[in-house]
């Protein structure tokens, strides 16, 4: 491992590999990847695989927006197969309040140039032939959203940073970080790094490494439980989003269903467990909205977490006060923003003009209080 470097990138997930990547890309010539376990391991590999651009705040949108437009092309940038495909997203409503917050996301959405729109309850029918539609009020669909492979994705970040020479080390575990009129050194269990610049991509563990240097930052994990089925023949384009049960159900590439939901209410610490409770809840939630997978066998199930902020926004760009040390996280949705994040941030550190609206997405609006609440988390 090297013992000085230009920067530091704490974090093997998307946002990391993303971050490094395009770091190296746009100059730093040396660049290092710490990852307490192997690439993926945490949040991102444990996620739903879902992108998406229906969101309902400005920021969210845009970051979205720039992901999908990076997406498109980013397969050949990489050199790797990433399993993108745009089969859309479909987020129902079942009472007014909902059908009035889809609308509204949607005018927005519109205006910046993301082509979702209202479909008529005939047209969701012709759209996903065997969804329940009884409790239905209204839903939005977005032909350019989709799925993406994470593992896929994460391997192809760190294989391309690494042909632009950034040093990836795995099973590295960070216990210090040395702060004085700046950033000093990363200390890890393999030894220490010496540096001026660190970036925290370690999504629902954000708030530890932030702990290291005395700061509390508003990132907490929360546990989302998934499960995946044995593959059936292809019946599901679109991902279904549903406020009603605060669910999401894809059928993947290889035809299983993946399907899950996370309690906001239960206490936030990380917990990998996953429990049967999940299972029927899952299983009745998913039959209420696609009856014919009422037989389907399920293959196993798992526990993951959303590392996200009181407002369900990114928190991005350099903490103040504390010159050298740089937020990429606390979204929850990290992976479905990791094109965009990781372009963004290494932008703003090599002092090009970012392309999402970073500086609406600093940590100190948690102390002025101008949150940007995220109304279409699920």
């Amino acid at each position: 491992m090297r013992n000085s470097t230009e920067a530091v990138v704490i974090g093997g997930g998307s946002i990391g590999c993303s971050v490094a990547y395009n770091l190296a890309r746009m100059g730093v010539e040396d660049v290092v990847l710490v990852e307490k376990s192997f690439l993926a391991s945490g949040a991102t590999g444990r996620c739903a695989a879902g992108v998406r651009q229906q969101w309902g705040t400005r920021e969210n949108c845009l970051v979205a927006k720039r992901s999908i437009e990076l997406l498109e092309d980013l397969p050949d940038e990489l050199d790797a197969e990433l399993d993108f495909r745009q089969s859309g997203y479909l987020l129902v409503a079942s009472n007014e309040d909902e059908k009035s917050q889809l609308e509204k996301n949607m005018e927005l959405q519109n205006k910046l140039g993301i082509p979702s729109k209202e479909l008529s309850m005939t047209e969701v029918g012709g759209l996903v032939p065997h969804l329940n539609v009884e409790q239905a009020k209204g839903a939005c669909f977005c032909h350019e959203d989709g799925h993406l492979d994470p593992f896929k994705t994460t391997f192809g970040y760190a294989r391309a940073a690494e042909r632009l020479g950034v040093e990836i080390n795995t099973n590295t575990e960070v216990i210090d970080i040395n702060y004085e009129n700046g950033i000093e050194s990363v200390v890890t269990d393999e030894g220490t790094i010496s540096t001026e610049l660190v970036v925290n991509a370690t999504g629902p563990q954000a708030k530890f490494i932030g702990q290291m240097l005395g700061l509390e930052h508003p990132v907490e994990p929360e546990r989302h439980q998934i499960l995946i089925t044995e593959p059936l023949e292809h019946s599901l384009d679109p991902m279904i989003i549903s406020f009603q049960h605060n669910s999401y159900i894809q059928q993947v590439p290889h035809g299983g269903f993946i399907m899950g939901y996370g309690n906001p209410n239960e206490p936030h610490y990380l917990n990998y467990k996953h429990d049967w409770q999940f299972l029927e809840s899952m299983a009745n939630k998913a039959v209420q909205q696609l009856p014919p997978l009422e037989d389907v066998r399920v293959l196993r199930q798992w526990a993951g977490h959303y590392g996200i902020s009181p407002d369900g926004q990114p928190i991005l760009g350099e903490v103040p006060g504390y010159k050298g040390y740089y937020l990429a996280c606390g979204c929850g949705k990290g992976f479905m923003l990791a094109p965009a994040i990781g372009e963004g941030v290494a932008k703003l550190i090599t002092g090009e003009e970012p392309s999402i609206p970073i500086e609406r997405m600093n940590i100190e609006r948690f102390k002025t209080g101008e949150l940007i609440n995220e109304p279409a988390v699920v």
